[in-house]
């Protein structure tokens, strides 16, 4: 039966804002705004807010609380009836109001009972304006009844038949929950041939010997009591026919006829539900669910179908076993039959389901409330389906609206009431009741007349920020009613704003779509209507948008590597903005590696997981950026997997993979190895390659090898691991396929022949008893092959041949199967001989003073024995014929490949007697030595003069003293001095040359200028021409008072005082570098001269290493340091540099440490007397340079080296020798450096270093060799002399001491 007065539960926030009025739009209808001092202070008629559900039931055990919330202005009374009477509730003491609420309190914990309050209830909440009521709600307490006692009997069930248990819950409110268990409370297992129906019961498609047991309980849980009821235990007893058989013949004759069928196979029977139709009425929006179970042997097997359509897909679903069909939210397209089949290898039993889907009453339009101006009209509409179609009834403030209050404004029209001209009067609340058999709707809607002057709702001097190019909405909510009309000025006194620019919205809303910098300012809004006017003032201020000017980019990064994201963004000056880092849209792993700095993302020591899409996101309080960039970590592949033989064959096999994880990088190829188990076990062997699209390949194989393979991934980063290996497969024996390879015979003795060759490997050996067939014979000679069989080696050895004969060779492989296919015949000789006869005809002819070209003519080849390899020939040095003494004999030898007749011989000295001879060579070794034969080289130009010596300075003159050259290369016969004077600006005089005869040694040099500085140059002459010339520096003294011994030059006069030109200053340098070198340490010290204030620092490393250098820094400018922790015994080398402007180094020295000793050896750098020293000698050393620095501020001073080398006059540099022959022969001790550069040692004598006889190293190892055309290519056997870091001339400048005693 349909309620009297029905209502619609409306659920809404109990919050202030949860007061605003969504009013209906209808006509003119008002839009009452969001403001809760707005809605304070306007009249409302009640509006129901939160309300019990209809169908409540509660727990008898607990206080009953029905709910009534309502809001209004004034706040509404509230009011109750009960089964459609006036419920008095200050007659009952056990019924409370809350107070300011409608919500019913009734006390069942204090003696209620729960019984007597069951019935139909509704709320009514009234104010002067309205009244609206609740839905009516039936209060039902629930019910959780014992189960009835009942006598069970057992079930005897023969194995193979079906089962029902039946449940039969007792009837509660609301129904309980079903479901079995044993005595141990363990769920009953379930399964397609036993499972649970939706009425509880328990059902059996087929009973086996295992369903026996006596503990079958049904229980049933009430959720409302939280109570669990249980049924009596049902037992079931399942006889098998061998035990029912045994029975039977227990109590028959032999005579009598007994004997049970055995257990038969049934087609399907439904169990339910029963018959071939059924029905099903289901409501719109709920859970259809259908059944099946089915009996039968062996279990069926459930199917559903729709007949005449489809099954709703996403909305459909099978449970228990398939044997429900469950739809979800059905509706009336739903409706049909719906057929179940149950089938097994016997037959099949279908049911079929007629659904139909009825339909409770459902909104379409629910009416809306209206907030009106006086004389407004409007309309209320109450639309709703249903199946069948719901009835729509109207009440005004609760009453039917038949027999409401008249009102001339009102007029129902079916499901719409529609006024007109409405007053303040005609403010009601209005129902809209739609109902059906299924169920009703009741919707509250008010009608609110209301006469408002102008309100601007929106805060005065708001101010509004956004961002240049978007759109800007000032707000200027407003109300009244009438409806008051809206404007909008810009400035105080700005004229109306109007135009395309602007969007005038009807809530009052303001829009600049495209708001830039000019469109800052104040604006003003205007509210009018007939009963007032109001106005507002907003502001809004343009900033500048926020960008990303240099954004993430894609990286690829290799796994354990770094990687760095930027962001870096340009933003208005007065926002603040926030930089957010995300991974994958989240925020970014809890991990130290991760480092966030002001403009990038770091990430150390890359993983996979760091694998993906990096955003970096930028927020300020107006807007908002954002830039992604993808990661991708690659690595080598993981290796591949599941290795798998196929198709085995003697020679072949197929083999197939898994690949592993290509790490983001594809795999381009993959390896394939082998293991030989048989022969090689352990050792993997490339067998070949595939694409990395290919997992299957056709492998070779050879006979008799026990395969096994395994497979290597490879992409751009390297290759992963091996995988795992495949199992094995030993191929079958056969004859060897191949011979042995790199066949040779070659005799090591003159009487032998020695064959060898490479042997096969095992896997080419084919079978077992590998062996090999050595058959030889002599070449252009009728005989017939001689053939051995040896075992699995790889050479023999033929005796008893003539010497250097050609041989026919050849070596067959076999084993235990048979031979291998003929082998290639290769061409070899028996053992050579030394060579029998010497060169003849040996002639040299000299080119210069230090190249000769010699000749010979070749022997006969028969006499070689052997492999003609070349010719060597051998020279020494007889006597320097300028000297007449004889010296050590050293013999240079040079190797010409091949079948020469000639040779150069380079590097010789000039103006000697040498002897050479010529040697035939073939691979057993020399041959004899033909006659020698004596040549002479021509005059050269002299070495420099071996020592230049100035002693005796006088007030006019200077001694000089020399020593004769080292090398003369001929006779000499004079020496050429060349002097000019130096004065205190560093320039130089005119140059003046002197020829002294070459018996003389010593020259007094008379009329100099005093005080003054002269610069020498002193070299030797012989017929060819001048030699390297020597340079020094002297200075005449100051007064007769004054006698330290200083250097000299020669006579000459001086009457005019000279020009003089400009000298650039010395430039500095490091040298005298030695080394006292112990067993981990080494003393390093050095001389330096230049600006003062130079940093040093020391540089070693192990010699010959091309390891880097090791640095150390020295404190202070001191010239000595200790290098540490060497290794004894080994050698270093060494070099010192100073850092800043000149950034120069001086040359390497070399040291060997100590050997290691037994016992501990005292570090002498560590000693505090050592230390103490060497403070005393640093500071000894400032103190001399102090001194020195005051003595050349006083007399002047000049860098020696720096005007030498900047103005020597080019007349008497060195000149190359030039005699038109090859000028790499020259002699090299004529451009030799001096070892002791300008400086003198105590004795003020320039030495000259020794030089051996050597020649420049050529040759191969201590031999040379020419080209075919005889021209020079190898290396002499003797140490190669340096050749000079800088002209002839010295590069080394005086030291400071030195200089101080260089000046006047």
């Amino acid at each position: 039966m349909q309620p009297k007065i029905m209502m619609k539960k409306k659920s809404v926030s109990a919050s202030k804002a949860s007061l605003v009025l969504f009013l209906c739009q209808m006509i003119s209808a008002l839009d009452v705004p969001l403001d809760s001092k707005l809605l304070e202070e306007l009249s409302q008629p009640p509006t129901i807010t939160q309300q019990s559900p209809k169908d409540y039931i509660v727990d008898p055990r607990e206080n009953i609380v029905i709910q009534c919330e309502a809001k209004g202005k004034p706040p509404p009374s509230f009011s109750w009836t009960r089964n459609g009477t006036h419920f008095d509730i200050d007659k009952d003491a056990q019924v409370t109001m809350k107070p300011n609420s409608g919500t019913l309190v009734i006390n069942i914990m204090n003696g209620g009972k729960a019984e007597a309050y069951e019935g139909v209830y509704q709320c009514t909440a009234r104010n002067e304006r309205g009244a609206a009521i609740s839905n009516n709600i039936v209060i039902r307490p629930s019910r959780s009844p014992l189960w009835t006692k009942e006598r069970l009997e057992p079930n005897h069930v023969r194995e193979g038949d079906s089962l029902v248990l039946h449940c039969r819950p007792p009837v509660g409110l609301p129904p309980p929950i079903i479901f079995w268990m044993d005595n141990a409370f363990q769920r009953l297992p379930q399964s397609e041939r036993v499972s649970q129906g939706l009425n509880g019961d328990l059902y059996f498609s087929n009973v086996q010997p295992e369903d026996t047991r006596e503990d079958y309980i049904c229980y049933a849980r009430f959720n409302h009591t939280q109570t669990i009821q249980q049924k009596q235990p049902i037992s079931v007893k399942v006889f098998s026919m061998d035990s029912l058989n045994d029975t039977i013949a227990a109590n028959l004759s032999d005579t009598d006829i007994y004997g049970a069928k055995p257990v038969t196979e049934r087609q399907p029977v439904l169990l339910t539900p029963t018959g071939s139709t059924s029905t099903k009425v289901e409501l719109r929006g709920n859970v259809l669910l259908l059944e099946c179970i089915a009996a039968g042997l062996p279990t069926p097997v459930i199917r559903w179908i729709k007949e005449g359509g489809e099954l709703p897909a996403n909305r459909t679903f099978f449970e228990n076993f398939k044997k429900t069909l469950k739809i979800i939210d059905v509706s009336e397209a739903d409706s049909g039959n719906y057929k179940c089949i149950a089938r097994n290898i016997l037959g099949s039993a279908h049911h079929v389901i007629s659904v139909t889907v009825k339909a409770a009453p459902y909104w379409i339009t629910a009416p809306r409330n209206l907030v009106l101006s006086p004389g407004e009209d409007g309309t209320l509409i109450c639309r709703a389906n249903g199946n069948p179609k719901p009835n729509i009834s109207w009440l005004a403030n609760g009453v039917p609206i038949a027999i409401a209050p008249e009102d001339p404004s009102r007029k129902v029209d079916g499901d719409t009431i529609i006024f007109s001209h409405v007053q303040e009067r005609s403010s009601a609340v209005y129902q809209c009741n739609a109902s059906n058999e299924y169920g009703y709707l009741l919707a509250n809607a008010f009608v609110n007349v209301l006469a408002e002057p102008p309100r601007i709702l929106t805060t005065t001097n708001k101010l509004y920020q956004v961002i240049a190019d978007s759109p800007a909405l000032l707000d200027c909510a407003y109300f009244g009613s009438p409806k008051p009309e809206i404007e909008w000025f810009k400035g105080v006194k700005g004229s109306i704003l109007r135009g395309n620019e602007y969007i005038f919205h009807d809530n009052g809303t303001l829009e600049i779509p495209v708001a830039q910098k000019d469109s800052t300012g104040t604006y003003t809004c205007v509210a009018r209507n007939e009963l007032g006017k109001i106005q507002n003032e907003v502001h809004l201020e343009v900033k500048d948008p926020t960008m990303i000017i240099k954004q993430p980019e894609y990286k690829v990064i290799q796994r354990y590597g770094q990687v760095s994201f930027e962001c870096i963004i340009k933003h208005d000056s007065t926002l603040l903005p926030t930089v957010i880092w995300l991974k994958d849209n989240d925020a970014l792993p809890d991990d130290e590696r991760f480092l966030v700095g002001k403009d990038n993302l770091t990430i150390m020591n890359v993983t996979d997981k760091d694998d993906g899409t990096y955003t970096c996101i930028v927020n300020t309080t107006l807007d908002s950026v954002s830039a992604s960039a993808v990661l991708t970590v690659v690595a080598r592949p993981n290796p591949p997997f599941d290795l798998e033989l196929t198709g085995q064959l003697e020679r072949s096999v197929e083999l197939s993979w898994i690949p592993g994880d290509e790490n983001n990088s594809p795999i381009t190829n993959f390896v394939i190895e082998y293991e030989d188990g048989l022969h090689e076990p352990g050792v993997w062997h490339y067998q070949t390659e595939v694409p990395g699209t290919q997992t299957t390949v056709q492998l070779k194989l050879s006979p008799y090898v026990n395969y096994s393979f395994r497979v290597i991934a490879v992409n751009e980063i390297g290759r992963s691991q091996p995988s795992e290996p495949s199992e094995q497969y030993l191929t079958k024996s056969a004859n060897p396929d191949e011979n042995p390879s790199n066949v040779q015979g070659i005799g090591s003795e003159p009487d032998n022949l020695v064959i060898t060759w490479e042997s096969l490997k095992g896997f080419q050996s084919n079978g077992p008893g590998l062996q090999y067939k050595v058959s030889w014979r002599q070449k252009d000679v009728d005989d017939e092959w001689t053939s051995v069989i040896v075992a699995n080696v790889s050479k023999y050895i033929v005796s008893g041949t003539p010497t250097f004969v050609p041989y026919e060779i050849k070596v067959q492989a076999l084993n235990d199967l048979g031979y291998a296919p003929e082998p290639s015949e290769v061409i070899g000789h028996s053992g050579e001989d030394l060579p029998m006869v010497a060169p003849g005809n040996v002639q040299v002819h000299v080119i210069n003073s230090t190249l000769a070209k010699v000749h010979w003519d070749p022997v006969p080849l028969k006499t070689v024995r052997g492999h003609l390899q070349g010719y060597k020939v051998y020279y020494w040095k007889v006597q320097s014929l300028s000297r007449r003494s004889r010296r050590h004999v050293e013999k240079k030898i040079l190797t010409f490949r091949g079948n020469k007749t000639f040779g150069m011989l380079p590097g010789l000295e000039p103006y000697s007697s040498y002897k050479l001879n010529v040697r035939v060579v073939n691979g057993k070794g020399e041959g004899p030595a033909s006659p020698d034969k004596v040549f002479k080289t021509p005059e050269g130009v002299p070495s420099s003069p071996s020592f230049l010596k100035i002693t005796n300075p006088t007030l006019d003159s200077l001694t000089l003293e020399w020593g004769s050259p080292t090398h003369p290369n001929g006779i000499l016969i004079s020496y050429i001095l060349k002097f000019q004077p130096i004065n205190n600006t560093h320039e130089l005089g005119p140059l003046v040359e002197i020829r002294i005869p070459a018996n003389e040694s010593s020259m007094i040099l008379k009329n100099l200028n005093y005080s003054t500085r002269y610069k020498f140059y002193f070299n030797a002459q012989t017929s060819v021409g001048s030699g390297s010339q020597i340079t020094e520096e002297a200075v005449t003294i100051m007064d007769e008072g004054y006698s330290e011994t200083l250097f000299a030059t020669s006579p000459v006069m001086h009457t005019v005082r000279p020009t003089f030109y400009k000298v650039q200053p010395l430039y500095p340098r490091i040298r005298n570098v030695t080394t006292a070198a112990a067993e981990t340490y080494a003393n390093i010290s050095w001389e330096y001269e230049g600006p003062d204030h130079a940093n040093f620092y020391v540089e070693y490393g192990v010699a010959g290493s091309k390891e880097d250098w090791k640095k150390e820094i020295v404190n202070g400018s001191r010239s000595f340091f200790v290098l540490k922790g060497l290794t004894p015994g080994t050698a270093y080398k060494v070099r010192v540099g100073a850092e800043g402007l000149f950034g120069f180094r001086s040359s390497e020295d070399v040291f060997e440490t100590g050997p290691a000793m037994a016992s501990r050896q005292v570090d002498i750098a560590t000693q505090g007397w050592f230390i103490g020293l060497m403070c005393a000698v640093a500071l000894l050393i400032l103190i001399l340079l102090i001194v020195c620095f005051i003595r050349r501020n006083k007399g002047g001073k000049y860098p020696v080296k720096e005007k030498e080398d900047a103005h020597a006059d080019p007349e008497i540099q060195p000149m190359k020798e030039d005699d038109g022959t090859f000028g790499e022969y020259s002699d090299a001790e004529d451009h030799k450096p001096l070892k002791k550069g300008s400086r003198t040692p105590s004795d003020r004598t320039v030495k000259k270093e020794d030089s051996d006889d050597s020649l420049v190293d050529y040759g191969e190892g201590v031999n040379g060799q020419f080209n075919e055309d005889g021209s020079f290519i190898g290396q002499y056997s003797g140490k190669k002399e340096k050749e000079p870091a800088e002209g002839n001339e010295s590069s080394e400048a005086p030291s400071p001491v030195n200089a101080m005693n260089s000046f006047v």
